[in-house]
């Protein structure tokens, strides 16, 4: 067999391939063995019918076709391993030349990964915000403590927000009951908002006993969109009482003995908190300063497919909410074609990010163990909301292991450009991320030697290339 290449473009590839006649004898005879298993030849027993015979019942050409159609992919796959091509789609080929007793030719042409010039990774530079931690993050989150703690207590007056109502609303179109919209005895903060526009407009003022009809639109059903009628009835105003902030209430509420050290704790955990969304945004840093060092060409067949996809998700995501589109652009404060345009920016930015992580990955001849993807499973499994179990066999079973393996070598490579990366705030603070644990603490250094390694808490590598 010989084969040829003709780079259509950095991302596309012509393969021409020439089989010579003698190498398709094995699937010549494999060709003749399965149609004498599908014919009926009299004075022949199933599956013995000659060879000669077979020609003359069905033809010489059905034969050969059969041929050409196990042959073909065979040597397909010969020609990108001997060209050194790693294909990212199906082949479009094309039998150009072939006669009985005479060479097959055929042509695929095929979107193949590029070829990268690694840039040097070593030490970028990168700059994030600075971590801000102020009295008053500490004290809204104590005020969320103490309001797990409340006790709702009826109050003879009109509601006003903050306020919870227990409350039934029933919607109308054209005169009409909606079916399953309507609620009944269900308790609703004033002023939380995210059920029904106008809603927290008309419970103000409203008290124990009062009903009111207001406009609105609902959010889900076959009238999504469409002005209907709801009328709110509230049976009960109730005033949320806040627990004494006092030791007491710190030894209630937590393992500590005074509201001192109950604050300092929130505190140190915030902090955590924050360093953790420090390293994530140092992580993107990070990564769109390489990327801007590199030229990655990305194949349009995987920008669309990976555009469609995350299109579809959106859309997904949307409707298990109960929210248009069009709301969904008129809250974000975009137009569709901005929408758009945001939307395949960052997916051009997640491909090439994943284009320059397998190349770092291969480069650094990362491999993996048995244990890290166990671990991969179960994380992704806890993400997705499924039972881990389940989610490993679903994985197996629709081969999607591989695609597992390159999101942990993805994150392997990323942890190994991050840490070895020089990030400071914004005054001028190096920011710790080699030494930073997946809880937000600081460990000890590692010794001289230790492989890189994705911490459980560090996004796959597509994931931190797209951030929102």
């Amino acid at each position: 067999m010989k084969s040829a290449v003709e780079t259509l473009s950095p991302t596309r590839a012509k393969l021409t391939v020439e089989v010579p006649f003698e190498e398709l004898k094995p699937s010549l005879d494999a060709a003749y063995k399965k149609i004498a298993q599908q014919i009926n030849v009299p004075g022949f027993r199933r599956g013995k019918v000659p060879p000669m015979v077979i020609d003359r019942q069905v033809g010489r050409g059905a034969v050969l076709d059969e041929a050409i159609n196990e042959v073909v992919p065979q040597k397909y796959v010969e020609a990108l391993q001997a060209n050194s091509l790693q294909p990212l789609a199906q082949p479009e080929i094309e039998v150009t030349k072939f006669e009985d007793n005479e060479t097959l030719e055929f042509t695929a042409e095929v979107d193949i990964r590029p070829e990268i010039a690694l840039p040097n990774y070593d030490g970028v530079e990168a700059e994030v915000e600075d971590i801000e931690l102020t009295d008053a993050d500490v004290d809204e989150q104590v005020e969320a403590l103490r309001e797990r703690f409340a006790t709702l207590i009826d109050v003879e007056r009109p509601a006003v927000e903050g306020d919870f109502v227990v409350m039934d609303l029933v919607a109308t179109h054209e005169g009409e009951p909606i079916e399953g919209a309507e609620v009944s005895g269900m308790s609703y903060r004033v002023g939380r908002g995210g059920m029904l526009d106008g809603l927290d407009e008309a419970l103000t003022g409203m008290a124990a006993g009062d009903e009111k009809v207001f406009q609105s639109e609902l959010v889900g059903g076959d009238l999504v969109g469409q002005p209907v009628d709801v009328t709110v009835k509230v049976s009960q105003v109730q005033e949320q009482e806040l627990p004494e902030l006092d030791d007491e209430f710190a030894q209630m509420a937590s393992e500590f003995d005074t509201v001192d050290e109950l604050r300092e704790d929130v505190r140190e955990r915030l902090g955590r908190g924050r360093r953790l969304e420090q390293a994530a945004a140092a992580r993107d840093a990070v990564l769109e300063q390489l990327l801007d060092r590199v030229e990655v060409p990305l194949p349009e067949v995987v920008v669309t497919d990976e555009l469609n996809a995350r299109r579809q998700n959106v859309e997904q995501q949307l409707a298990y909410s109960g929210v248009s589109m069009e709301k969904y652009l008129e809250d974000e404060g975009q137009t569709l074609e901005e929408f758009e345009a945001d939307l395949d920016r960052r997916v051009r930015d997640a491909v090439a990010a994943q284009f320059l992580l397998d190349e770092i990955a291969k480069k650094e001849e990362f491999g993996i163990d048995q244990s890290e993807l166990s671990e991969h499973l179960v994380r992704r499994a806890q993400q997705s909301g499924q039972d881990p179990q389940e989610f490993a066999n679903h994985m197996f079973e629709h081969n999607h292991i591989p695609e597992l393996v390159q999101e942990i070598l993805r994150g392997k490579a990323l942890a190994r450009v991050v840490e070895s990366a020089v990030v400071k705030d914004a005054s001028g603070n190096v920011v710790e991320l080699k030494n930073l644990r997946p809880d937000g603490t600081i460990g000890e250094p590692e010794s001289e030697g230790d492989a890189p390694e994705a911490t459980a808490e560090e996004p796959a590598a597509e994931e931190t290339a797209t951030q929102e």
